[in-house]
């Protein structure tokens, strides 16, 4: 969990692009490819999973994408991180029944506990905290042309 895989980056950076250039619009695939430098191939499973797991909606037809299923506010990077583990599947060895003694009731107690935190901290940060430093670093953004106050 120290190293986050391409998966969750990607997860991430996706997610990132649809809050902050999508606006009340669908953000299609090939527009967060081209803005993050996402392989595709990766890209529509990590889209697919994440509307599986409620962060994001997906919208079918010529202006269909993909936008957030809840508010920017009410979604954490804890829940991104959780939902991409989920994904990629495998066992954590921090888990695993096998090991000495030290490694057991030392060191993986240990491990468990940074991983506590840290997921602790990501649910402390959210798409609108993001959205923000993105915004005061200057990265330009179009979303408030994307907005359709239509009913």
């Amino acid at each position: 969990m120290l190293h986050p895989s391409k998966r969750l980056l990607f997860a991430i950076e996706a997610v990132l692009d649809i809050a902050y250039y999508g606006g009340s619009q669908p953000v299609q695939s090939g527009e967060i490819s081209g803005r993050q430098g996402i392989p595709r191939r990766y890209l529509e499973q990590v889209l697919q999973h994440l509307v599986r797991a409620g962060i994001l909606a997906g919208h079918r037809g010529p202006k269909g994408g993909y936008m957030l299923a809840k508010e920017r506010r009410r979604i954490s990077m804890g829940e991104i991180v959780r939902a991409v583990r989920q994904f990629e599947g495998g066992s954590d060895p921090v888990e695993t029944a096998a090991g000495s003694r030290v490694g057991l009731e030392v060191v993986r107690p240990l491990w468990r506990q940074l991983q506590l935190e840290m997921l602790a901290k990501l649910d402390a940060v959210t798409l609108e905290d993001l959205c923000t430093k993105a915004q005061n670093a200057g990265i330009r953004s179009d979303a408030h042309q994307r907005l359709d106050f239509s009913i």
